[in-house]
């Protein structure tokens, strides 16, 4: 079923199915035709609307980075701030007792007894800051030893319960419930018997 064209010699045989095309076929390629003539401004909308909402997220991107990064300087500031300056509040309440031992130091021809009275309202105001900060003493007098909160500085032969404190040789300090300074003690230990 093939035809040769007349009057064309480069032409070869073309087979019959491909030299005629079908009406169906015709306006389906005009129809491509033109909505392709059609389509660029719809699509060229679209592409302006779409690089509009990419814009518009890359600010919105930019502004949440340089936020995050602001924040986390802010942050970086503040540890360090508070590090810096974590015991002011305490040194402020120290000064007083400062100023106290100072103003007994300057007192000429005091008697011994006016110095008394001096140290121990000294030691009552820095015993009121340590309260307000929450320092306590730790005092183990007959307490059983623990390793987490005291020092043992020697084992003496007592009557007490072995492994009792038996004294305080300096007094240990907690802030909070942490330990700031262990209390320097003397442990008891089992009396050994004699033959």
């Amino acid at each position: 079923m093939c035809r040769k064209l007349i009057g064309d010699p480069s032409m070869a045989e073309i087979p019959q199915d491909e030299q005629t095309t079908t009406p169906a076929q015709e306006p389906a390629d005009t129809n491509a035709a033109a909505a392709t003539a059609s389509a660029p401004p719809a699509l060229e909308g679209l592409l302006q609307k779409a690089e509009a909402a990419v814009q518009e997220h890359r600010d919105a991107f930019l502004r949440a980075k340089a936020e995050s990064e602001n924040m986390r300087k802010r942050a970086q500031t503040d540890v360090a701030n508070a590090h810096k300056y974590a015991v002011e509040n305490f040194a402020t309440e120290l000064l007083a007792v400062k100023d106290s031992l100072e103003a007994a130091l300057a007192t000429e021809n005091a008697s011994a007894e006016n110095f008394k009275s001096g140290v121990e309202l000294t030691l009552k105001q820095l015993k009121a800051a340590f309260d307000k900060f929450n320092v306590a003493e730790e005092n183990p007098v007959d307490q059983k030893f623990d390793p987490h909160r005291h020092q043992a500085i020697s084992m003496v032969e007592s009557d007490a319960e072995p492994n009792a404190v038996v004294s305080v040789l300096q007094k240990g300090y907690k802030l909070n419930d942490r330990v700031i300074r262990p209390a320097l003690v003397t442990v008891a230990k089992a009396k050994a018997e004699t033959a």
